[in-house]
C-alpha cells in the first residue's frame, strides 16, 4: 500500500518554540489525532516490511524515540524480533545514561540507560533508529556520535522512519556514513513554516482541572515490562497479550460500541495493541496519547487541531501535558505505565475525558 502526503501529514503551529514553529502531525500514528488502531499499526507494519528482508541476517538493535516514536518502534521491533529499546526523558532509578539532544523540540533532553547499551551492543551487528520523521537527522547524529565515542568503536546505524523531509545536504551526510535509510514517505519542509503560519490560535483552549469528587474505576494490571529498558521485542509483545486478556475480562467489549483508548506520554504501544484487539471483537475503536507537545489549536477546518485539553502528567505533577481532539464515545479505556498515584495527573485526565459522556475505566501496568 503506498500513502499519499495528504493521508500522512498535517501542518500545525507549535507554541512558544522559536526553534521550529511548525509540527508535522501524521494523522495515522495516534499520537495528536485518534486513529484506528489497526490503521496506525498498519502503517508501522508497512515500514518494518521494508527492512525486514535487507537486514535479516544480521542482529538488530531496534530504538525508538520518545516520545511520538515508541509505538512504531515497538511494532517494527516486533515485527522484526529484535532487542528493543526506546529513548526516554523520564527518571528511571540506580542507572546512568547516554545523553543527547533533540534541538528543535520542546523538551530537548534524550537518553538511554548505558547499562543496558553496556549489555547489548557486543552482541548486535547493527543499530536500527525508528523514527515518525526525520528532518535534518541532527538528533540521530548526536547519538551515533554519542555511541562511538563512548563505546570506541564503529557501528553499522540505519534510520526507519515514517516520513523522510532532509535535504540533499542532510541525505549526503548519512551516505558518507553509510548510514542506511528507510521511510514510507518524502515530504518537503520548505513551505511547511508558512503554512504552519496561516492559522490562527482560536481553537478551544481547556485549563487543567486538578481536583475532582470522584475518581474513575482502576484496575492494576501485573507483568508489566518497561521498554525504556532493554527487552526482547517477542517478549514484550506477550507481556501486552497478557495486559489485553485482564483488560477483556473488566471491560467485555459490546459490538457497535464507540471505544476510546488513550495511551500516556511515552506508553503508547500497549494502547494501540489492546485498541486492534478490541477492534477484532467489534468494536469501534480509536486510539491516542497524552502528550508533552504543547501545539496551538485553530478553529478552522483545515487545521489539524482544534482543542486542547491542558493536563497535569500521570509521571510527574510539575509537568503539564496535552491531549487533543477529545470526540463523544461510549467508553474510555485509559492505559499508563505510571508508577505512582499522582492525583492531580489523574484528576486532570478524568475531567478531560468527562467530556466523552462515556464511563471511564483506568488500567495502570505495574
Amino acid at each position: 500500500m503506498e500513502y499519499s502526503e495528504k493521508e500522512l501529514v498535517r501542518i500545525a503551529k507549535r507554541e512558544n518554540n522559536k526553534k521550529r514553529n511548525y509540527l508535522v502531525v501524521n494523522p495515522r500514528q495516534g499520537k495528536h489525532i485518534p486513529v484506528s488502531p489497526s490503521e496506525a499499526l498498519e502503517l508501522f507494519g508497512q515500514l518494518a516490511r521494508q527492512v525486514k528482508d535487507l537486514y535479516k541476517e544480521e542482529k538488530l538493535l531496534t530504538i525508538g524515540f520518545a516520545e511520538t516514536a515508541t509505538a512504531i518502534g515497538a511494532h517494527v521491533a516486533s515485527c522484526l524480533g529484535t532487542s528493543y529499546i526506546q529513548t526516554t526523558r523520564e527518571e528511571i532509578p540506580g542507572v546512568h545514561y547516554l545523553y543527547f539532544s533533540e534541538t528543535h523540540s520542546h523538551a530537548t533532553e534524550q537518553k538511554l540507560v548505558k547499562e543496558d547499551m553496556d549489555e547489548i551492543l557486543p552482541q548486535i551487528d547493527r543499530i536500527l533508529f525508528v523514527e515518525d520523521e526525520v528532518t535534518t537527522g541532527n538528533t540521530i547524529l548526536n547519538i551515533m556520535d554519542v555511541m562511538e565515542r563512548t563505546y570506541s568503536r564503529k557501528f553499522q546505524f540505519s534510520v526507519a522512519s515514517l516520513l523522510n523531509g532532509m535535504d540533499e545536504e542532510a541525505l549526503s551526510s548519512y551516505k558518507d556514513r553509510g548510514a542506511g535509510l528507510h521511510y514510507i514517505l518524502k515530504t518537503d519542509h520548505s513551505g511547511y513554516p508558512q503554512a504552519a503560519e496561516q492559522f490562527g490560535d482560536d481553537g478551544k483552549y481547556r485549563e487543567a482541572k486538578t481536583t475532582c469528587s470522584s475518581l474513575p474505576a482502576a484496575i492494576k494490571a501485573a507483568g508489566w515490562m518497561n521498554a525504556r529498558r532493554l527487552v526482547d521485542a517477542n517478549r514484550y509483545q506477550t507481556a501486552c497479550e497478557e495486559l489485553w486478556k485482564v483488560i477483556e475480562k473488566a471491560m467485555p467489549i459490546e459490538s457497535g460500541k464507540k471505544y476510546l483508548v488513550v495511551g500516556t506520554e511515552e506508553f503508547m504501544y500497549p494502547a494501540l495493541y489492546v485498541g486492534k484487539k478490541m477492534e477484532e471483537l467489534g468494536g469501534w475503536v480509536r486510539t491516542h496519547s497524552t502528550t508533552r507537545s504543547p501545539i496551538m489549536v485553530s478553529s478552522e477546518a483545515a487545521y489539524p487541531l482544534h482543542t486542547r485539553y491542558e493536563l497535569k502528567s500521570l509521571y510527574d505533577k510539575e509537568r503539564t501535558t496535552y491531549l487533543y481532539e477529545i470526540g463523544k464515545y461510549d467508553k474510555v479505556l485509559v492505559l499508563t505505565d505510571a508508577q505512582n498515584e499522582e492525583s492531580e495527573g489523574v484528576c486532570s485526565l478524568y475531567q478531560a475525558l468527562s467530556d466523552t459522556g462515556g464511563s471511564i475505566l483506568t488500567v495502570r501496568w505495574c
